[in-house]
C-alpha cells in the first residue's frame, strides 16, 4: 500500500522487520499497545495526508503567508489540514496519557512525521515546532508551566516555537543580544529580536508559545551565560484562559525558496518595555535545555528531509515507468517503438541513487527514532545507556546526511523528468526547494561536522565510536554467511577501519594542539562518516531482505525484498568507495581550506 509521497510498504518493513518496533509492547509504558492499533494510526496518517496535506502543497507554495501590517494571512487548507491532525491525537503522540497524549512509541511517531511531512513539509512545520517545545517544558518545565502551557499544546490549542537566532548572529549563539530583567515577581521582562523563526506569528492556534534565548544582566559571557525563557504571545491567567497580549510584535516575514507555507519571522520582544517571560529551570543553563528540543529536532528535520527526498523519489520512479522516449544505445531502427525511460541504464542509475539515498536515510532516521525508545524504555540501565551513547554519536550524521544526499536525491528527480522537472507543473522543483533549506535547519551541515569529529567521535577515547563499529561488526559476522553479502561485509569491514585511523590521526593532532588544523575538514569527515552509517544500515536492509527471501514470500514481496539487496549492491560499489579518499585527504591535515588567504578569493 502506498500513498503518492510515502512508501507505507518501506515503512513496515522498517518499523517490524528491521527494528521489531512491535516489541516493545512488552514494556511497561506501551503494553496496552499492539501492532493493530501502530498499523490503525498509520493508515489514519496516510488517509490524512493524502486527502488533507497533499492536496493543498502546491497551494500553499504558489501562495505564501502575507503580512498587511496587522495579521498574517494564510490559506484556509492549512487550518483545515491541522485541525484534523490535532484531532486525531497526531500532536501528543509521544506525550504521556496523563498529559493528554498517546504515549506511542517514537519510532511509530516519527514514521507518522515523515508520511505527514512527504505530503506537506510547510503545513507540517507548525506541529513540527509545537511538538518540539512542548518536549522541553515536559522535560524541564515546572508543574504550572506544564499545565499553563504544554497541556495546551499537546491539545491544539496553543502552538510553539523556538526562538534562537538573532539578525546580528546567526548560528553563532554566544554573540545573542536578547535580555531578560528581572522583574522581582517571578518573571522577567524580555526586550530584544529574533530572526528566522519558523511559525513565529498565525491565526492557526489560540496562542503561540515562544521559547526564547536570552542573556541576564551580568550574566557569564558567551554560551554559558544563556538561559530560557517561555514568552507568550498572550499571557495565560491561572484558570487557563487567555489573558492580555504580550510585548511580542510581528516585524515582517522573510521569504525563502522553500517552506513557502510556514511563516517564517522577525520578531521584536519589547518595543513597549518589555515582554512578559518565565524562566525555564535554573539561569544560564538555557542552551543545555533548548539542546533537549534541538537533538529532537535533528531527528525530526533529518527525517523530514528523507521524507522530501522520498517524494520526489516515487514521483520520478512513476515518471520512468511510463514515459516513452528513445532507445537503447545499439538500437539503430528509428521505427521502432521508444522505451520507457526505465529502460535506459542512466535513469536506472538515477533512480538506484535515490533509492539508496531514501531509503538508507529512513533506516537511519527510524533506527535513531527507536534509539529513543530504548534510551526511555529499555529492560535494564545499561541498555538505555548503550541507546543513549549511540544516539548522541549518531545525531549530526542523522541531521546532515539526509538533509545533503536526500537533497541530491531531489536533483536525481528533477534530472529523470528532463526538461519537464524544471518546471512548476511537476512536483519535483517544489520538493528540491523545501529539502534545500534542510541543511541549514538545526545547524548547518559545517556545524554538525564540527560535533561529530570535534566532540563525539573522539570523546571518552572514542568510547561511542568503538561501540558502533561493535554492533556494524555483529552485522558484518552475520552477512559473510550469506554468500550474496559477503562482498559487502568486507567492504564496510574496509570502510570501518578506514574511519577508526582517520579518526585516531585526528584525535592525536588535536592533542597537539592542532586544533583548526585537525578541524578544517570535519564537513568531509561527516560525509565520510555517514558513508559509514549508511553502508551499515543497508547491509542489514539487505540481511533482513535475504532471510526473508529463505521464507518464499509472494512475488510482490520477492521483489521488494530483492531491490533492498540490488540497493544494497549499488550503495556499496558506487558510494561506499568514496570513504577511503575521503579519509586519506583528511588524515593528510590538508591545509588547503585553512590557509587560502582570504584576498585570493
Amino acid at each position: 500500500m502506498s500513498v503518492a509521497t510515502m512508501n507505507l510498504r518501506d515503512l513496515s518493513f522498517q518499523l517490524y522487520e528491521m527494528l521489531d518496533t512491535d516489541s516493545l509492547v512488552g514494556r511497561d509504558r506501551h503494553a496496552d499497545q499492539d501492532r493493530d492499533i501502530y498499523d490503525a494510526i498509520l493508515k489514519t496518517a496516510a488517509d490524512m495526508a493524502r486527502d488533507l496535506f497533499e492536496p493543498h502543497n502546491r497551494k500553499a507554495d504558489l501562495n505564501e503567508p502575507t503580512f498587511d501590517g496587522e495579521k498574517v494571512h494564510i490559506i484556509p487548507e492549512v487550518k483545515e489540514a491541522l485541525d484534523a491532525y490535532i484531532e486525531n491525537g497526531f500532536m501528543g503522540m509521544q506525550h504521556d496519557y496523563d498529559d493528554g497524549g498517546m504515549q506511542l512509541p517514537t519510532a511509530i511517531a516519527m514514521a507518522c512525521n515523515a508520511i505527514f511531512t512527504a505530503a506537506n513539509t510547510g503545513t507540517m512545520g507548525y506541529p513540527f515546532l509545537t511538538v518540539g517545545a512542548s518536549n522541553v517544558l515536559r522535560a524541564y518545565g515546572t508543574d504550572d508551566q506544564k499545565n499553563r502551557f504544554m497541556k495546551p499544546m499537546i491539545a491544539g490549542r496553543f502552538f510553539g516555537t523556538m526562538c534562537l537566532s538573532e539578525p546580528q548572529a546567526g548560528s553563532s549563539l554566544s554573540d545573542i543580544k536578547t535580555k531578560a530583567v528581572p522583574t522581582g515577581g517571578g518573571t522577567y521582562k524580555i526586550s530584544g529580536s529574533k530572526m528566522w523563526i519558523s511559525a513565529g506569528e498565525h491565526d492557526l492556534s489560540e496562542n503561540i508559545v515562544h521559547l526564547v534565548l536570552a542573556k541576564i544582566p551580568g550574566a557569564p559571557d558567551g554560551v554559558k551565560g544563556i538561559s530560557l525563557f517561555i514568552v507568550p504571545k498572550y499571557l495565560v491567567n491561572d484558570d487557563g484562559s487567555l489573558g492580555e497580549r504580550n510585548d511580542v510584535t510581528l516585524a515582517g516575514l522573510n521569504h525563502k525558496m522553500g517552506y513557502r507555507g510556514t511563516t517564517n519571522t522577525l520578531l521584536n520582544f519589547g518595543e513597549q518595555g518589555g515582554a512578559t517571560g518565565y524562566l525555564i529551570g535554573e539561569e544560564h543553563k538555557g542552551l543545555f535545555y533548548m539542546f533537549h528540543m534541538m537533538n529532537e529536532a535533528r531527528i525530526g528535520v533529518g527525517l523530514g528531509a528523507v521524507s522530501l527526498g522520498y517524494a520526489g523519489y516515487l514521483y520520478s520512479l512513476d515518471y520512468a515507468k511510463n514515459r516513452p522516449q528513445g532507445r537503447h544505445p545499439d538500437g539503430k531502427d528509428a521505427r521502432s517503438d521508444q522505451l520507457m525511460l526505465i529502460e535506459h541504464a542512466d535513469i536506472r542509475r538515477l533512480l538506484l541513487a535515490q533509492k539508496a539515498a531514501v531509503e538508507g536515510g529512513l533506516a537511519l532516521c527510524l533506527y535513531a527514532a527507536r534509539l529513543v525508545d530504548e534510551e526511555k524504555t529499555g529492560p535494564d540501565e545499561a541498555a538505555r545507556a548503550e541507546a543513549k551513547t549511540l544516539l548522541d554519536l549518531l545525531t549530526p550524521v542523522v541531521k546532515s546526511w539526509p538533509s545533503e544526499f536526500c537533497l541530491e536525491a531531489n536533483k536525481h528527480a528533477i534530472q529523470v523528468l528532463g526538461g519537464y522537472g524544471y518546471t512548476r507543473d511537476y512536483p519535483v522543483e517544489q520538493y528540491y526547494r523545501d529539502n534545500r533549506l534542510n541543511p541549514i535547519h538545526e545547524g548547518t551541515h559545517g556545524i554538525q561536522g564540527l560535533d561529530l569529529l570535534g566532540r563525539k567521535a573522539i570523546m571518552d577515547n572514542g568510547a561511542a565510536l568503538k561501540l558502533l563499529i561493535k554492533h556494524m561488526t555483529a552485522t558484518m559476522d552475520t552477512a559473510r554467511t550469506h554468500p550474496r553479502l559477503a562482498e559487502f561485509a568486507d567492504r564496510l569491514d574496509a570502510s570501518a577501519q578506514v574511519i577508526t585511523r582517520t579518526t585516531q590521526t585526528i584525535a592525536a593532532a588535536m592533542q597537539d594542539g592542532k586544533i583548526r588544523l585537525s578541524l578544517a575538514n570535519a564537513t568531509l569527515y561527516l560525509d565520510m562518516f555517514g558513508h559509514m552509517v549508511l553502508g551499515w544500515k543497508w547491509l542489514e536492509q539487505a540481511l533482513t531482505a535475504e532471510r526473508a527471501l529463505s521464507e518464499n514470500p509472494s512475488d510482490i514481496d520477492r521483489a521488494f525484498y530483492e531491490g533492498k539487496i540490488a540497493t544494497c549492491q549499488y550503495f556499496h560499489r558506487y558510494e561506499l568507495c568514496r570513504v577511503e579518499p575521503w579519509g586519506n585527504l583528511i588524515a593528510s591535515l590538508d591545509d588547503t581550506t585553512l590557509t587560502i588567504d582570504p584576498d585570493c578569493f
